[in-house]
């Protein structure tokens, strides 16, 4: 016998849906360090050769691997990106009809 489930739709925030302060940034920051993560894979370089690349220790790359970022701000990361030589566009621009604060996107290719 099947038993009816309550469905809450996500919001496309997973961040967001948990409750999490400043949703936006995690989200933005998950997301910078997927691309690290990927750039880190695709070249294959152990920990600590990320470690020496990024200039931080093997402890602090491991952690950003397993994505536990809570020491690492968006600059930070972006930093770690230009330093694995990706450029980094920022776009700042009025959203029409504005009500409310804007928003904080990444878009990564």
């Amino acid at each position: 016998m099947r038993t009816k489930r309550d469905v809450t739709p996500s919001t496309g925030n997973v961040f967001k849906d948990l409750g999490v302060a400043l949703p936006e940034e995690a989200l933005a920051r998950a997301k910078l360090a997927a691309k690290i993560a990927g750039i880190l894979e695709t070249r294959q370089l152990s920990q600590t050769a990320a470690a020496r690349l990024l200039g931080i220790d093997q402890p602090k790359v491991s952690a950003l691997l397993r994505g536990k970022l809570a020491g690492f701000s968006t600059e930070r990361l972006m930093r770690f990106l230009t330093a694995l030589g990706t450029n980094i566009d920022i776009v700042v621009r009025e959203r029409p009809r504005a009500k409310g604060p804007g928003h904080l996107v990444v878009v990564a290719g």
